[in-house]
């Protein structure tokens, strides 16, 4: 049996049922499975929407529906693997018909085994043949797509001519340069034209140079003047555009402003947009928010169950171009999936039993703005099919409407389950998941955020204490350590019911260790230092040694490497266990010159 056959699922739709189970038998044999059987039009699209096909075999004639029936009803909802017709009655117009809606071919009956078996063969391989054209085009794309995400946002000026130095692509970076110097001049069609002026000649002639010699030229720096004799210092990076063959297909500029002084790099933010939190994660995910959300891409929001997935939603779409637009959000595990095709795509009045009126679907109240579906990985088959057409083609069909709709939406998505796994279990679309995720945004879990943890439960608490009629103005050092060590599984969420219930049970002005659920104050087995003593150690307002009294009385460098063996060499758990910043580890690993990848971790 060969791989290709071991795997592969066959439809076999007849209303004879010996003719089914000798099919069925034939296929079995030969090494093919599974192999299902349907014996009618209903039981046939009961299968096809519950599971994939790799290759449908369908009698022409199904009690009241026939196979052309089902062939259409196939190609409507989407499935596109081979589908062939057995007839015992073969004509022109029936031929002509099935192959017209895409049937792969069609046998005449009495079937032979041999012709059966050998029609099956060439429609799979066919088949396989085109997933193959398919995955590979899927991957080319998200190239495509890739690359034109990181040429639109670099901050650099990207300019790309062909051999006859005509400009074929410009990012936003270098059109907003060009324009600085002189209105319009980001609008010529040729780098000839850009370069006439004599400022600019250096960019013509390194140009030539490249195209010529293919070699490089990197950090020319030179003067030029441009509109009201404005004065820039540019530095430009010249080098070949390789066609993949060993060949040139022109030559790329990279140009960088180095007239305007070094700006320098802004604090860390505690706060961003409903976000709290000035931890190195937070600041590399707010930075992550603010780059793709001007991108009008799919987003893909991963992250643990209270990590924070419809805030990071509604800082996309206020960072994007659509924030004065309607952003629609979608619980989709919170709907019936008998509802929720209604609800997303809408219907019209008398569809369905109960439909007394239209309907405007989710999507359509999103037309201009964002849509955010939550919990995406828990929709069923049929309804990731209508998504993906959707995204596909921007048009959808109403529940009970003919005609499509067309909308202009932004369609963010966010997950908690590993969408990667579903797709190897066959229980989610592979070409759905990389049409969601061409751009991922992944948050990072509480545990992972140092003194976020005790920024958090302090605004928690300013929040909290005053609906609950309390004067709460802080947390005991030793509930601090009980908080800054616990795991939080359930992530700013949890967190935030932690202290929901301390505010409750706390009778004076503090909260202490008696407030504090036991799964959090049985969580750790040995002293931490104090949070004061850390907070000063963070600040560099101390030279703090290295938590003596959690790894026992060993040398400085024992202890750091003693923190990294009990957390297996994990940086971040590591600076979590001796009561410093990670950052601060990484410093005193720079000053112990610790060379950890010979170390005994």
């Amino acid at each position: 049996m060969s791989s290709f056959e071991q795997g592969t699922a066959i439809l076999v739709i007849d209303d004879e049922e010996s003719l089914r189970n000798t099919f069925q038998f034939f296929l079995q044999n030969q090494g093919y499975s599974p192999v299902v059987t349907a014996a009618s039009y209903e039981e046939a699209l009961n299968e096809v929407a519950g599971r994939h096909f790799d290759l449908i075999i369908s009698d022409i004639v199904l009690g009241g529906n026939t196979g052309i029936d089902f062939l259409k009803r196939v190609r409507e909802i989407g499935l596109s693997c081979p589908v062939v017709m057995i007839t015992g009655y073969p004509t022109v117009e029936t031929a002509a018909e099935a192959v017209r809606l895409g049937a792969f071919d069609y046998i005449p009956k009495p079937v032979e085994k041999e012709a059966l078996l050998k029609t099956a063969r060439l429609a799979l391989r066919q088949h396989q043949l085109e997933q193959g054209k398919q995955q590979a085009e899927r991957e080319r794309e998200r190239y495509r797509t890739f690359l034109d995400t990181v040429f639109k946002s670099v901050t650099d000026g990207i300019v790309t001519v062909d051999m006859q130095l005509n400009i074929m692509n410009m990012n936003p970076a270098a059109r907003l340069l060009f324009n600085e110097l002189q209105p319009g001049m980001a609008d010529h069609k040729t780098i000839v034209s850009l370069c006439g002026q004599e400022d600019f000649l250096p960019l013509k002639k390194d140009l030539l140079s490249v195209l010529k010699n293919g070699n490089e030229i990197s950090q020319h720096l030179f003067e030029c003047r441009g509109a009201g004799r404005l004065k820039k210092v540019l530095s430009v990076s010249t080098a070949p555009l390789k066609d993949g063959a060993g060949g040139t297909d022109g030559a790329v500029m990279v140009l960088r402003d180095m007239s305007l002084p070094e700006q320098p790099s802004p604090g860390k933010r505690q706060r961003f947009h409903h976000f709290l939190g000035g931890s190195d994660a937070m600041q590399a995910t707010y930075t992550m928010i603010e780059n793709v959300g001007r991108v009008d891409l799919a987003v893909l929001i991963t992250g643990e169950s209270g990590t924070g997935k419809e805030l990071a939603a509604e800082a996309l779409h206020q960072e994007s171009h659509r924030k004065n637009r309607a952003l629609v959000k979608v619980d989709c595990t919170a709907i019936p999936e008998t509802l929720l095709e209604s609800e997303l795509f809408g219907h019209r009045k008398g569809s369905f039993t109960g439909a007394d009126r239209d309907r405007m679907g989710r999507i359509l109240q999103a037309d201009g703005g964002t849509l955010f579906l939550d919990e995406i990985g828990d929709i069923s088959t049929m309804m990731q099919l209508r998504l993906l057409r959707f995204l596909q083609e921007s048009t959808f069909y109403p529940v009970g409407q003919d005609t499509p709709l067309r909308v202009d939406v932004r369609v963010i998505t966010a997950t908690n389950v590993n969408l990667k796994e579903k797709v190897r279990a066959g229980t989610f679309r592979e070409d759905l998941y990389f049409r969601l995720r061409v751009i991922d945004v992944i948050l990072p879990p509480l545990r992972e955020r140092g003194d976020d943890i005790l920024l958090l439960a302090n605004h928690f608490i300013e929040k909290i204490a005053p609906k609950v009629g309390k004067a709460i103005n802080g947390i005991s050092d030793q509930a601090q350590q009980l908080l800054l060590g616990y795991s939080w599984p359930g992530n700013v969420r949890e967190l935030e019911h932690v202290m929901e219930r301390a505010c409750v049970l706390c009778q004076g002005t503090t909260i202490s260790t008696d407030q504090l659920p036991t799964e959090i104050t049985d969580h750790l087995q040995c002293p931490l230092p104090s949070p004061a003593a850390i907070g000063a150690e963070r600040s560099g307002s101390v030279s703090a040694p290295i938590a003596p009294d959690i790894l026992g009385d060993h040398s400085p460098v024992e202890r750091v490497l003693q923190a990294l063996r009990k957390t297996g060499g994990n940086k971040a758990k590591a600076a979590r266990l001796l009561g410093i910043d990670r950052t601060t580890l990484y410093r005193k690993i720079r000053e112990l010159h610790l060379d950890l990848a010979d170390s005994d971790l």
